[in-house]
């Protein structure tokens, strides 16, 4: 369920980027208690009274298992084209209001145990990484972390003092590399794009030879960074399973594109249970398993509605679906039988999801 969470302190990090701070009551710590990684689920009514939700990764270093949960939590928020909640967040959110808020969710996450650690991000990626970075090297002596950042000029880089805080407190545990891509620097990377082959070289030069012993790959960020970085670390040999993804945005599917309904039968229906009830319905032609669900169930959980977020995963108990795109579920997700709700349209006449799986 949401909560109001009041907003307690707002730092301008770039000209169209705010860090949110939230407290956090003493009776809510533990529901808010998070896994570095994780992200929070705002809820917002703008001026036409159409419900949005949004996702933001949580910055904030995690509690210790033997400490209360956070009194604060620090989400990083980039305004982008059209973003009408990241636009109210940049230029008229204020210290004092209050906003409705999920606990913490999604599987993106390092827990803070020994290891060497590697990040790909660009953007606003980094926010979920500068949670992990400053929760492993403050828990567990011996880790220690490599982040390639990827920005377009220092000025739109977020978070650039929170880094530098960090690798001043390990300079021996923390490896930071910064390339830009409008913007030439006079030491360090030369500027441009970071495609496939630049990664592919780039990668295992600041790794040296424990390239392969990185338990842990964690790539964040636009798209195209993300299926670059990805098919770098099958050049060099990456096993799959140690690489870890989360988007913060997709564009929408090119028009023309073939939609997963091509085959959906008349009169589906859909068995959904939530929360521990069960009911079934019928689907409207050209509906996502979760636009039926929340027709008759409006507790369902979703943010995106983009299949990038996976909030509204589920398992998939009988029948069968098509997802229209997937930016959010490993293969090993899919090949245990969950699927996006907001992506998943029938392609038998009865079909049975378990949101609580």
């Amino acid at each position: 369920m949401f909560h109001p969470l009041t907003v307690s302190r707002l730092d301008h990090l770039t000209e169209d980027s705010v860090a949110v701070t939230l407290d956090v009551p003493s009776s809510l710590r533990e529901t808010f208690r998070h896994v570095p990684g994780q992200h929070l689920t705002f809820r917002h009514t703008p001026a036409d009274g159409a419900e949005l939700r949004r996702t933001y990764s949580i910055c904030s270093p995690a509690s210790s298992p033997d400490e209360p949960g956070p009194e604060r939590l620090t989400v990083g928020v980039r305004h982008i084209d059209g973003g009408v909640f990241s636009a109210h967040v940049v230029k008229e959110l204020k210290a004092g209001d209050t906003l409705d808020v999920l606990p913490p969710a999604g599987r993106f996450t390092l827990p803070p145990v020994p290891g060497r650690y590697a990040a790909v991000v660009g953007g606003s990626g980094v926010t979920p990484v500068l949670s992990m970075v400053a929760t492993l090297l403050a828990r567990a002596p011996e880790a220690r972390f490599t982040v390639l950042r990827c920005d377009r000029s220092s000025a739109s880089t977020m978070f650039l003092e929170e880094f530098a805080e960090l690798k001043d407190r390990y300079p021996d545990r923390l490896q930071l590399a910064h390339a830009f891509s409008r913007e030439e620097q006079q030491a360090g990377l030369a500027t441009g794009r970071m495609d496939a082959d630049r990664l592919g070289a780039l990668l295992p030069a600041l790794l040296g030879p424990g390239t392969s012993d990185v338990a842990g790959w964690y790539l964040c960020g636009p798209l195209g960074l993300v299926e670059a970085a990805h098919e770098a670390l099958r050049a060099v040999g990456v096993d799959r399973r140690r690489v870890h993804t989360e988007l913060f945005h997709a564009d929408a599917a090119p028009v023309g594109e073939p939609r997963a309904d091509a085959a959906a039968p008349a009169g589906s229906r859909v068995t959904a249970t939530l929360d521990g009830r069960s009911g079934t319905w019928p689907m409207e032609q050209g509906e996502t398993l979760l636009e039926t669900v929340l027709r008759n169930r409006a507790d369902a959980p979703y943010a995106c509605k983009g299949g990038v977020c996976g909030t509204c995963r589920v398992q998939l108990v009988s029948g069968e679906v098509g997802m229209d795109r997937n930016y959010a579920l490993e293969p090993e997700e899919i090949a245990g039988g969950y699927v996006l709700a907001c992506q998943s349209r029938p392609r038998t006449a009865e079909v049975a999801i378990d949101f609580d799986a």
